[in-house]
């Protein structure tokens, strides 16, 4: 034996003794023990076991025939499955029966079913088929006939081979034949089925040729055009590999099979469940729900979407209420489990939306649940390409299934496949060996001489052959065009291959003899073509269809009439979708809330149920809270300055409260200033007037003028007060407010001190005190001055003035400067304080002073005056010939002959007056003659 066969072989039987369909009798001394569950977990993510009923079965003769480690097995009996008789010794012979002959095997209940049978076409080169000819049943094999995704797929392969070899003949001399096969929606009966595609491809597990039995002629697959289902295809793919066989998928959409490091043969027409997933999200998102269900199926399909929505949804902040799976893998769900789903969903009432990822077998059962449980109007559903458009899921259910909107990919008809289809009948179809069986479901009758089958017994009509297909009896299937560009992939990557390989002479050169699988897969990859629909096709770069899909929607065109209408398209990940066309329900056109809370209202923050994230309380916010921006469980306190909007969504700022110039109280202040300006103005102005007289003179000129101008920046200052504070308002203030008094505080102190050392100095000699000139009273006040500057100019410099808000209360917001909000205002206010104690100690001091002279006493009282002598006391001093002089001769000390004028006023005193009162008298008169000199 070859080295090739020797590895194959051993392989090769593990995988057969395994299928679910056949069963090798070998044997004590030979019979290997792998486990079917161990197989299963080997070669499949989906490991639960199918619970079809198994018996014992082996391989097809003339295959076992070829292979010589077989021929040396004893005890073998080849039977057919389910049949218990022998086999056929020509696998075609049932197509030979007779009609008496197929009669007899009505007796035989339907013990034979299913027959295996195939749809031959001869060609240079064959194309093998996998199709889901019959839906998956629980207790057999294979259930009914599938007509849409079944019967009109396999008769639109045929279509475009017909095509393909007649009207275009796309590659020159060569002729595409097909071997086609029906899985009946199984994954173990699909790998059985797909074992006929490799009898020929032994050779193809090496690079060389290998010819295990040079006597056996057999047709190599030169690649499969299948499986429908995606639990089917992972199956047939893990096998496929191994014989190096392209494969080209028509419905399987799961996204593992994008994986090409373990599908590396693998392709298909359909874009990948990966954008059909986001596809739905972007509806959900759209439809305004953010709280629904998920129903997927048990497979490859259904649980690789469910992963892809599962995260996507929560992305996109959308909780799922209930999770529950369809039964497939593990065999066919009875109708009390479907009544199981539907309770479930029905326990989170607020999950209206429904997402269903699965196929239409398994949803029509979901369905007829909802119309027992009497819940029609209780979902909106979602749904996936596996059952949308489908007559299977929507006959009968029509009520449950209203309101669907669905995913499915954009596919055109196929040109002139419905007249082609229309017109077959039992008479001409006879490549289609399950065409029979179509014809009787579709017309409900029993065709004379077919053999009975668990599904036909019950026909009492018998078909007369006359029935005709037409617009009204069928319903086609939407999606036909992947299967068609299947077939055409092939055959323009057999076209480029031939090109290149032959040079493109007519015929199958020695080099295509047969084709090398991994040659033609790297052809089929490069494919760009016009398909039969008219659409441009090419596989992207994981083997997969272009993304694009249509959005379908399931309702009421009229009353009682319900339809499949196109609300919108996918493309490019972009979700185009006519809300103003869906119909949820006969006259509700607005989508159901799907949501498991109502959002809170305005001034309300969240608070999560335990274990739920889409599900919460609400409760209010205080009076000065809103609900937090940035985490919408908590409320926020607005700051200070700012309180809750009327929706309580935003704190807005409260509006800034100042002493404005236009109100009654800055009115008042700026009319009693202004008073005060125009009187201190009259004053100076008299002073002024009136500056060389002895009054004002004697009252001390200067320091009056001083005086006066601190009365009249007190009154300026004012206006400072009543204008919107600013920082250099705020300093103004600052500055002048403690200035002010300083420099009034200062003149009197200064002038206060000058008095009270005159009349010191005069009760003691007559020498005159010094600093007592204008210059002198000047310079002392500027110092007593600029001390109040250096405090302010340092207090400036360590915390400069400036505005600020400030909040008494939590409705405030007072705009003023900052020294009146932490009382440093008093640091402008120390230095005055000082002076006008001094000052107090200075009127203690000189309270004996002549009334005239004690200025000591207005200090602080509110009313700040010109101390002078009155005109009174001046005349009661004076006679009216004051100013007279007395001039006297005065001579030097001894041995001093010059002599000196000194002249005085004259000295007048009353009768009346004691000796003391001329003494003081004069003594005042001294003191005038000093001020007045001054």
């Amino acid at each position: 034996m070859l080295p090739g066969c020797k590895f194959a072989l051993p392989l090769f039987i593990i995988i057969l003794q395994h299928s679910e369909m056949k069963h090798f009798g070998y044997s004590q001394h030979y019979a290997p023990t792998l486990d079917e569950s161990e197989f299963h977990s080997r070669t499949s993510r989906h490991h639960l076991r199918h619970k079809h009923k198994h018996n014992p079965e082996i391989l097809d003769q003339t295959f076992v025939a070829d292979i010589p480690i077989f021929a040396n097995l004893k005890g073998v009996g080849f039977i057919d499955r389910e049949f218990n008789e022998p086999v056929f010794k020509n696998g075609k012979d049932w197509l030979n029966m007779s009609s008496d002959q197929v009669g007899e095997m009505k007796d035989k209940k339907h013990q034979h079913w299913p027959i295996k049978r195939e749809a031959v076409i001869e060609g240079d080169l064959v194309l093998g088929g996998l199709m889901m000819v019959h839906e998956r049943s629980d207790n057999m094999t294979c259930g009914p006939v599938m007509p849409q995704g079944g019967v009109q797929a396999l008769e639109t392969m045929l279509y475009t081979l017909d095509i393909i070899n007649n009207k275009q003949e796309l590659i020159p001399g060569v002729v595409l034949g097909a071997h086609i096969l029906d899985d009946c929606d199984k994954d173990t009966y699909g790998l059985e089925m797909a074992v006929d595609f490799i009898k020929g491809s032994i050779s193809n597990i090496d690079d060389a040729e290998y010819a295990c039995n040079a006597t056996a002629v057999r047709k190599v697959i030169s690649g499969v055009v299948g499986a429908a289902s995606s639990v089917t295809s992972v199956q047939v793919a893990n096998l496929l590999r191994l014989f190096k066989i392209p494969q080209v998928s028509f419905f399987s959409t799961s996204p593992e099979l994008s994986n090409k490091a373990r599908f590396e043969y693998f392709t298909r027409t359909i874009p990948s469940d990966l954008h059909q997933v986001r596809a739905m999200v972007e509806i959900v998102k759209k439809l305004g729900w953010s709280y629904v269900s998920i129903i997927y199926e048990e497979s490859s399909y259904g649980i690789k979407a469910f992963e892809e929505l599962e995260a996507l949804l929560a992305r996109n902040g959308i909780c799922i209420a209930v999770k529950e799976k369809l039964v497939k893998d593990s065999g066919v769900a009875d109708e009390k489990a479907y009544d199981t789903i539907v309770q479930k969903l029905l326990t989170k009432p607020r999950a209206r939306g429904a997402i269903i990822f699965g196929s239409d077998q398994e949803v029509a059962g979901v369905m007829r649940a909802v119309i027992r449980g009497n819940a029609t109007s209780s979902f909106s559903w979602v749904g996936s390409d596996g059952w949308s458009a489908r007559s299977l899921v929507s006959e009968g259910n029509e009520q449950a299934v209203e309101g669907t909107i669905s995913v499915q990919p954009q596919a055109n008809d196929v040109r002139g496949f419905k007249e082609y289809f229309l017109n077959l009948n039992v008479k001409n179809n006879k490549r289609n060996p399950w065409f029979v069986e179509f014809w009787e479901d579709h017309f409900q009758c029993r065709y004379p001489g077919s053999p009975r089958t668990p599904y036909n017994g019950q026909y009492s009509k018998t078909c007369s052959g006359l029935e005709r297909l037409t617009t009204e009896n069928t319903e086609f299937e939407r999606q036909l065009q992947f299967v068609s560009d299947a077939v055409m992939a092939f055959a323009y990557a057999i076209h480029d291959m031939h090109d290149a390989v032959c040079g493109g002479r007519p015929g199958l050169c020695d080099a295509m003899r047969p084709a090398s699988g991994a040659d033609l897969l790297r052809y089929l990859r490069k494919v760009n073509f016009t398909g039969v629909s008219g659409d441009e096709f090419h596989f992207d770069s994981n083997g997969d269809g272009p993304a694009r899909y249509n959005i379908l929607h399931f309702k009421q065109v009229s009353r009682g009439t319900y339809s499949w209408v196109n609300v919108g398209q996918y493309l490019d990940g972009e979700l185009q979708l006519h809300i103003k066309d869906i119909q949820f329900k006969w006259g509700e056109r607005h989508p159901p809330e799907s949501v498991c809370s109502a959002e809170c209202e305005l001034g309300q923050a969240k608070q999560y149920v335990e274990g739920e994230s889409c599900c919460w309380h609400c409760f209010n916010c205080t009076q000065y809270e809103i609900r937090s921006p940035y985490v919408e469980t908590a409320c926020m306190v607005c700051p200070r300055g700012t309180l809750p909007d009327l929706t309580r969504t935003q704190c807005r700022p409260i509006p800034e409260a100042y002493l404005r110039p236009d109100s009654a109280w800055a009115i008042g202040a700026m009319s009693f200033s202004s008073v005060g300006i125009l009187l201190t103005a009259f004053v100076c102005g008299v002073w002024v007037r009136h500056s060389s007289t002895p009054v004002v003179r004697a009252s001390g000129r200067e320091l009056s003028y001083v005086l006066l101008a601190g009365i009249l920046m007190c009154y300026l200052v004012t206006f400072a007060l009543v204008f919107r504070p600013t920082d250099i308002l705020c300093s103004i203030q600052r500055f002048g407010t403690g200035f002010c008094f300083t420099v009034i505080y200062a003149a009197l102190l200064t002038k206060t001190n000058r008095i009270s050392r005159i009349f010191n100095a005069s009760k003691h000699s007559a020498k005159r005190p010094i600093l007592i000139s204008p210059t002198s009273q000047l310079a002392i006040c500027a110092g007593l001055v600029s001390i109040q500057v250096l405090i302010v100019v340092v207090w400036m410099i360590v915390a400069p003035a400036r505005a600020m808000f400030h909040y008494p209360t939590r409705e405030d917001n007072m705009l003023v400067c900052d020294s009146y909000v932490d009382a440093s205002y008093m640091i402008a206010f120390f230095y005055p304080i000082v002076l006008i104690l001094i000052c107090t100690v200075y009127a203690v001091l000189t309270r004996k002073i002549p009334e005239a002279f004690n200025e000591s006493k207005h200090i602080a009282n509110g009313q700040p005056l010109t101390p002078t002598p009155s005109a009174r006391s001046w005349n009661n001093l004076l006679r009216p010939g004051h100013g007279d002089r007395r001039c006297e001769q005065r001579s030097g000390g001894r041995g001093d002959h010059s002599r000196s004028t000194v002249c005085r006023p004259r000295v007048l005193t009353f009768a009346a007056a004691t000796s003391k009162d001329v003494r003081q008298r004069n003594v005042y008169i001294e003191i005038i003659s000093i001020l007045l000199t001054n």
